[in-house]
């Protein structure tokens, strides 16, 4: 099964094609070389916070296959690879001495991966804050958000000559919102007040760390992850309308309000102003700083409707997946003019430098036929029509520069442990052995195509 047999000819002749990972999902090797605990280590040895009880304790041993898993990467013919530094690997304590053993890995990823023609693409917080850190209070204290700085300077100054891009972040919502309001990430907390403060400190983290990088390198190119969302109301009802705004206010607006225009939302200081950290308006101006590029992780659409069962006075909405909505199989709606809708917003409501797509992809958990074939027919389909979707986007006026799959391999899904599997690459966990899937092989064509027919 192929992509859409025109689709590559669709994107400019500099567009770049990927593959994504995230170091906790993949590495494995948590008490190797001087790298020390996370919160996730900590909240996945926690009963009942995994399925099934998985850690990313082996995950998919990256940490020893690294090469080989970068040739992979090379053999696919993928023009970047998007990668994670794990910060306990760097500076196990989160403040105070550098590993230089985690430091010399990511070296070695990042030469290895211009050895083979990929352009290194990384991020420096993908979740997995230093433990010690996240005992001192972690995003709910403010000195996090400058040892954050400290470390990204520490990075820049190793690897910034040899990185083609770094994100500060990825998805600062979901560390916030699912580690501190939902529970369902680490910390686990369920308080909207220590919420409030992890959004706000991981906005300054974010404006301290791009001011350092920049005295180190100032010339690197430097964005942030989100995962914003496309939201409708379940309903035509003016309630659903109602809801739909205030639960754009709160997961998209409370984001790209203080990092791209310097200021919260006017209806989110009205609501919940007083519950933000002491002194947060002195720190718009450092959390506003000019980015070259940002990245939009994307996979569904939210339709909301309001909570009657919520504590809190805001946003007060939930989200619901239509009864007959077809879904992935971690029950996601499957929706890809979504995807262009929410470019096209984005691109006429903010004054944003050029997008990345930097995740887009789909839970199908297929495993390996009597053959050894790997075929994920639904996620051949998903990824062909999302990415008609983004060229869709680009024939709409917005600037879009590259798309990164995810994920390069099935590994650790973080709450779902093993149980859903996201990877282009099939992982057998108990073996190790990596299984290029259907998507794998399709994808790899359409960039080659691309590639040979760049002018």
């Amino acid at each position: 099964m192929e992509f859409s047999a025109n689709l590559y000819k669709r994107f400019p002749p500099d567009f770049r094609f990927g593959a994504a990972t995230a170091a906790y999902q993949i590495e494995g090797a948590v008490h190797e070389d001087g790298r020390k605990p996370s919160i996730w280590d900590a909240f996945s040895n926690t009963p009942g916070r995994v399925a099934n009880g998985d850690t990313g304790e082996h995950a998919c041993d990256h940490y020893h296959r690294m090469e080989s898993d970068l040739d992979l990467a090379r053999d696919l013919g993928l023009d970047a690879y998007r990668f994670s530094i794990a910060w306990p690997r760097v500076v196990p304590d989160g403040r105070g001495p550098v590993n230089a053993k985690g430091l010399d890995f990511y070296e070695r990823v990042v030469d290895g991966c211009l050895e083979r023609g990929l352009e290194p693409c990384a991020t420096l917080y993908h979740w997995d804050l230093p433990l010690s850190l996240g005992d001192a209070g972690g995003w709910c204290a403010r000195m996090t958000a400058e040892a954050f700085a400290d470390y990204a300077a520490i990075v820049a100054r190793r690897l910034g000559d040899r990185i083609n891009a770094v994100s500060t972040f990825n998805e600062p919502w979901c560390s916030a919102l699912l580690g501190h309001l939902y529970g369902i990430h680490a910390p686990g907390d369920t308080d909207l007040d220590k919420a409030l403060a992890a959004v706000h400190h991981q906005h300054l983290a974010h404006g301290l760390a791009v001011q350092a990088v920049r005295a180190e390198r100032p010339t690197l190119s430097l964005g942030i992850v989100l995962n914003l969302q496309t939201i409708y109301p379940l309903s035509d009802d003016d309630s659903d309308r109602e809801a739909a705004v205030r639960h754009r206010c709160f997961h998209n607006d409370m984001f790209t309000g203080p990092l791209f225009e310097g200021a919260y939302p006017e209806a989110l200081i009205d609501a919940l102003g007083d519950r933000l950290p002491p002194a947060w308006e002195a720190d718009l101006t450092t959390i506003h700083q000019p980015l070259d590029w940002w990245g939009l992780n994307w996979y569904t659409p939210m339709r909301v409707t309001g909570d009657a069962q919520s504590t809190e006075p805001f946003p007060g909405t939930r989200s619901v997946v239509p009864e007959h909505a077809e879904c992935t199989d971690i029950g996601w709606e499957i929706a890809p003019s979504a995807l262009c809708e929410l470019l096209l917003e984005l691109d006429s409501s903010l004054q944003l430098p050029p997008c990345w797509i930097t995740e887009n992809g789909a839970c199908v958990n297929v495993v390996a036929d009597a053959a050894g074939l790997v075929n994920d027919t639904t996620r051949v389909t998903y990824l062909d029509d999302h990415l008609g979707a983004v060229a869709d986007a680009i024939d709409g006026g917005c600037d879009i520069r590259g798309y990164f799959a995810w994920s390069l391999m099935d590994n650790f899904e973080w709450a779902e442990g093993y149980t859903m599997r996201f990877g282009i690459v099939h992982v057998d966990y108990d073996t190790q052995v990596r299984t290029p899937k259907s998507s794998a092989k399709a994808y790899s064509a359409m960039i080659r195509t691309h590639r040979d027919n760049r002018q």
